[in-house]
């Protein structure tokens, strides 16, 4: 039997918590240059920029591990800003069935939350991944703060 579960992170900003959804939003291709210790590779392969439909891949390290993931774009509301991330390929599916990312950015803050569903009862909570948002966050927001 398969188990649903949802955890969220919000961090607090000191830079404008909309240009780090712009940057995710319009700019994607630069978070590589931007946080090398978390991305190593960011790629769209439909859509051009982030829009509804777009399919993107990114390689990226957990725990230093380098791990794939390919996602296609569910959602993205600019009034709200936020994007809904589906996984459809990469390591995350070995643990769980399903996997969705939904990031969204306030003045002062950022938030991801992930909907999970896991292929076992015994498969562990996302918590390294959802560290691996809170490292990238930091990333971002001191290179905005460096400008």
């Amino acid at each position: 039997m398969s188990v649903k579960g949802k955890l969220t992170a919000s961090v607090e900003v000191k830079c404008d918590g909309h240009l780090i959804y712009d940057l995710f939003h319009s700019n994607t291709h630069h978070v590589p240059n931007i946080s090398p210790r978390n991305v190593n590779h960011f790629e769209i392969h439909q859509g051009g920029i982030i829009k509804v439909g777009s399919i993107v891949s990114w390689k990226y390290y957990v725990d230093g591990k380098l791990k794939i993931l390919k996602e296609v774009i569910e959602a993205v509301d600019n009034k709200k800003k936020s994007i809904t991330w589906k996984v459809i390929e990469g390591d995350l599916l070995e643990l769980y069935n399903s996997f969705t990312i939904i990031s969204s950015f306030e003045p002062q803050w950022t938030t991801c939350m992930l909907a999970y569903e896991k292929k076992t009862a015994a498969t562990p909570d996302p918590l390294a991944f959802l560290g691996y948002f809170i490292e990238l966050t930091k990333d971002i927001e001191g290179h905005f703060l460096k400008k």
